[in-house]
């Protein structure tokens, strides 16, 4: 009894169970608001209460850029050469669009099957709340990819916070420093060191994450009524969580083919982080928390700093899902037919487009609307989901994390017996 009674102590005590707290403390308040003043009012309210929120993922990303930067210079440094970089950057591209494929597979699959779109009836769409959205499909031209890939200044790019630019910077600087061996193994040793007291930082940030978390709930819920949304999209959301969760089921699956017992530990390890991207809907905010997490699971520091930030990049899995089931729902609602031949062209468009565009806002939606154009599907339709976008984003941030943390840990697998010399060795 009160081995029982410790274990629910600490758990509450906890940052998980903090941040659930926060969750449900957030949500009653935002109902109790929303039903009890206007909507003027409750919108005012909003916008003042989602400023912790907004704290919250701004001191993250004050941690991120010089987190990549520093241990990703001295993971690349750690692996040693190019040959060896080359080996586990395949690996980790491999299983990014593997598990992409997967993911776009899987939406494509529910939403022929369950056909949210078909016969839905809506009123008072909001065509003008696409706008900002639909502006952005303009960053999707082959120019501005390339563009948005290859830096011309890591100084831009690091207060900036894209993260595949400085992971493009890492590598180079990361190879050239391994490349002149131990003459530069002071500069190496001082990143590790920096490294460590940005990771030190994480600490003191994630005491705010709960408070955050509140902010964001409270601010949702004081303008939505979540009630009716989930009555007026609910053959929408629910066929996205049947999607969404047998993506779950797969990864999961995965990680007990490729891990074992271990993944039972990873999936303990990771829950704060999760819960924490499901509350924020941001994956970014748990970057410096799940690099602390994944290292305390024993994966090498140098595949952490090498993988998450490509995977925060290149494997968004819940998002992937998302694009193909979001894009062929508003086809159904507008009665556009589109082929098995057509959609499996609208899907590899969506693997392409989709990689390396982690730092762009609403960066789904943005894929969606773009995808729609190009398949002569309405884009304003983009307003259709915007309602029910947020609660998502909820599911789609947090598999985005489960997902880039099978992928270290399995890789961090793979490399477990790499004993390559490295600059830093004596």
């Amino acid at each position: 009894m009160q081995v029982t009674e410790n274990k629910k102590k600490s758990f509450f005590s906890g940052l998980t169970g903090q941040i659930i707290i926060a969750m449900v403390l957030g949500a009653a308040l935002g109902i109790i608001i929303h039903n009890s003043i206007s909507q003027e009012a409750a919108v005012s309210f909003s916008n003042k209460i989602k400023m912790l929120a907004t704290i919250f993922i701004r001191l993250v990303q004050m941690i991120i850029a010089p987190l990549v930067f520093t241990t990703l210079v001295v993971g690349i440094a750690k692996l040693g050469d190019i040959k060896t970089v080359g080996r586990v950057g395949g690996k980790a591209l491999g299983w990014f669009f593997t598990a992409s494929f997967i993911s776009l597979l899987i939406g494509l699959f529910f939403v022929n099957v369950l056909k949210p779109g078909v016969g839905l009836k809506l009123d008072h769409v909001d065509m003008a709340a696409a706008t900002e959205v639909t502006a952005k499909t303009k960053i999707l031209s082959v120019e501005n990819f390339v563009e948005h890939i290859v830096p011309k200044s890591i100084f831009e790019s690091l207060a900036t916070n894209e993260i595949l630019q400085i992971v493009i910077f890492s590598i180079f600087f990361g190879l050239a420093a391994a490349s002149l061996g131990s003459t530069v193994k002071p500069i190496i040793n001082a990143f590790d060191k920096a490294s460590h007291i940005v990771l030190k930082m994480v600490n003191y940030v994630m005491n705010f994450a709960p408070i955050g978390v509140f902010g964001a709930i409270a601010g949702v819920f004081a303008i939505r009524d979540a009630e009716e949304l989930i009555i007026t999209y609910f053959k929408f959301f629910g066929s996205f969580l049947v999607g969404i969760s047998t993506l779950w089921v797969v990864l999961i699956v995965v990680g007990y083919i490729f891990l074992k017992g271990r993944m039972t530990e990873l999936l303990r390890r990771i829950v704060g982080p999760l819960a924490i991207a499901f509350g924020t809907t941001s994956s970014e905010a748990v970057f410096p928390k799940l690099t602390e997490e994944l290292e305390d699971f024993g994966v090498k520091d140098k595949i952490v700093a090498f993988m998450l930030p490509l995977g925060y990049s290149f494997n968004l899995d819940g998002s992937m899902m998302y694009m193909t089931f979001a894009s062929i729902f508003i086809a159904q609602f507008y009665g556009v037919h589109l082929d098995l031949g057509t959609q499996m062209a609208m899907l590899l468009v969506l693997m392409l487009t989709s990689k390396g565009i982690a730092g762009v806002p609403r960066a789904s939606l943005v894929i969606v609307a773009a995808t729609c154009g190009m398949f002569k599907i309405p884009v304003e339709g983009i307003a259709l989901i915007l309602p029910i976008d947020h609660f998502c984003d909820m599911f789609r941030s947090a598999t985005n994390v489960l997902g880039n943390a099978l992928a270290t840990s399995v890789v961090g697998k793979w490399e477990g017996n790499d004993d390559s010399d490295t600059v830093l060795e004596n």
